[in-house]
């Protein structure tokens, strides 16, 4: 409590809280910001085909996605805790510029290994991007108010998930590849302007603490092993081969080294002492869930869409709609339920089973499975993730002191992001296996080798028995994955019975609507509070 004091007392002696018009201008840049790092790796995979026949390069094609995704997961700790050490806001200023040079260089990139190289630089902001937006939502708004908010972040989820690849396309053919980084400008410039203008977080006092570089490089050749393990396995070296024993022995290895060197630093990346709250672990491993279903199913429901129902690839963002729509109206109705009740443990519990079941229940298409069909099991899936993805933000955020903020968000981050490699990995090794083998037993001939590849054009090409196997096989794969997920998806289920309800940290002045000025008593006590110096010790 005593920490919680002092880091309150910090925020009255800083400059005063922002009013509650300028808080939702600066959750508008904020979402604006997180828009950039969503939004980019959909936009830049629609354009890859163009990338690859303009630059060549096609054997290093998986790159340009991996060295992103790895720069963005290794360096999300690192920023989380920058941003307790030094200050938020420049901390989060200095991510969206690197993250908008990174965008300019590869824009400029004259052969596919200055583009991987670019696309690290990138990643490497995006990863600041993603915690510096959660960790400025949890130093501006309680916990008891933020649900509100969380409409606004389902709602930027499902705009990139769905206009990304529209967007992409279109820039792609009437722009140009290299537009589909430079469009990263002017939201950044607007970001950038946004954030400088009105955010005004208490000034931090620079820390003297020493970095914990020893940690931080543990850490990272720790998160490169498990990325590399989970982005090669499978594909670019089978499983059970040296390269990947040695990269789960290294990743292993060096994360051990890492626990024991948190424990001695004077200021770790990660404070191992935040897992001693429960409640911390247990959002740690349902985001963990969350991010393994969620990037698994929005990479095999549109492949099993565009082959085995024929829809167009043009349309692939479109035919994610019921879960993305699902998803968003749920998170929006949930954190404003949460809002005005302060309660929340019904939410993961009820969350996880819709989870389970929507996985389940995408498990049992066919061929035979209508888009109609396939849209309410989407929409099962999508209610499901609604009531988990901002809650699991919220939680862990309410379970640590203001002072780990950082941490505590970049955390559960990193563990949505790992979940997520996982989950593609371990599915998309499933969905390939099955793939394959149905087509070598149903006589697939010349599509048998490039099976898991083809799209709704090239199907129409293929000789009806070979096109029948393959819609078959497609069917088969995603029965499987989906399958395999609902079966990893229970771990969800049973960590979020034993979450607890722990009162939500209460309003400020900065989470007050202006659609629902404070009462009369409330303001009288609000003027109380400021002269006795206690009102932000109640607040956070």
């Amino acid at each position: 409590m005593a920490e919680l004091k002092k880091a309150s007392a910090g925020r009255t002696a800083g400059k005063p809280e922002p009013e509650p018009r300028s808080v939702r201008v600066v959750i508008l840049a904020l979402m604006i910001a997180m828009l950039l790092a969503m939004l980019d790796n959909l936009i830049v995979g629609t354009a890859m085909p163009t990338i690859v026949g303009d630059l060549g390069g096609m054997e290093h094609l998986s790159w340009v996605v991996t060295a992103y995704t790895l720069t963005t997961a290794v360096s999300t700790p690192i920023w989380g805790k920058l941003g307790d050490l030094y200050g938020r806001k420049s901390i989060f200023l200095t991510s969206i510029v690197i993250f908008l040079i990174g965008s300019v260089l590869s824009g400029m990139a004259q052969d596919m290994g200055q583009l991987i190289g670019f696309r690290a630089v990138q990643g490497l902001g995006a990863g600041g991007l993603m915690v510096g937006v959660m960790a400025i939502i949890g130093d501006l708004v309680p916990p008891r108010e933020r649900g509100k908010y969380q409409g606004m972040m389902a709602g930027v989820m499902a705009i990139a998930m769905i206009g990304g690849p529209l967007v992409g396309g279109t820039i792609t053919d009437h722009l140009g590849w290299r537009w589909s980084f430079y469009i990263n400008l002017p939201l950044g410039a607007v970001a950038l302007a946004m954030v400088t203008a009105v955010l005004h977080l208490p000034k931090k006092e620079r820390s003297h603490a020493k970095i914990d570089y020893l940690g931080a490089a543990l850490l990272t050749v720790g998160i490169t092993a498990i990325v590399l393990v989970t982005t090669w396995g499978g594909t670019e070296y089978a499983w059970d081969s040296a390269v990947i024993m040695e990269l789960i022995a290294l990743g292993v290895a060096s994360l051990v080294g890492f626990l024991f060197v948190e424990r001695k630093a004077a200021e770790p990346i990660i404070p191992l002492h935040i897992f001693r709250n429960a409640n911390f672990t247990l959002m740690s491993v349902i985001g963990f869930m969350a991010g393994f279903v969620m990037f698994g199913a929005v990479l095999f429901l549109p492949l099993f869409q565009q082959s085995v129902q024929g829809a167009s690839a043009t349309n692939s963002g479109l035919l994610l709609l019921p879960l993305l729509l699902a998803m968003m109206t749920v998170s929006l109705v949930s954190g404003r339920i949460t809002t005005s009740t302060g309660k929340y443990k019904i939410f993961p519990i009820v969350g996880s089973v819709l989870m389970v079941t929507g996985l389940f229940l995408l498990a049992q298409m066919d061929t035979g499975t209508s888009r109609l069909t396939s849209g309410v099991y989407m929409a099962v899936l999508g209610a499901g993730m609604g009531f988990l993805m901002q809650i699991t933000m919220l939680v862990a955020q309410n379970s640590v002191e203001m002072k780990d903020m950082g941490v505590a968000s970049s955390a559960t981050t990193l563990f949505r992001t790992l979940g997520s490699s996982f989950g593609v990995a371990i599915m998309g090794a499933l969905f390939t296996g099955r793939v394959r083998d149905e087509m070598a037993a149903r006589g697939g001939g010349a599509a048998t080798e490039h099976s898991a590849q083809l799209d709704a054009a090239s199907l129409a090409k293929l000789p009806v028995p070979v096109r029948e196997a393959y819609e078959f096989a497609v069917a088969s794969g995603t029965h499987i994955a989906f399958l395999v997920g609902g079966s990893t998806a229970v771990v969800a289920l049973v960590a979020s019975l034993f979450v607890k309800e722990v009162p939500l940290r209460g309003a400020g002045p900065a989470a007050t609507s202006d659609d629902q000025p404070p009462a009369p008593d409330a303001k009288a006590d609000a003027k109380a509070d400021a002269k006795t110096g206690t009102k932000a010790s109640q607040t956070v």
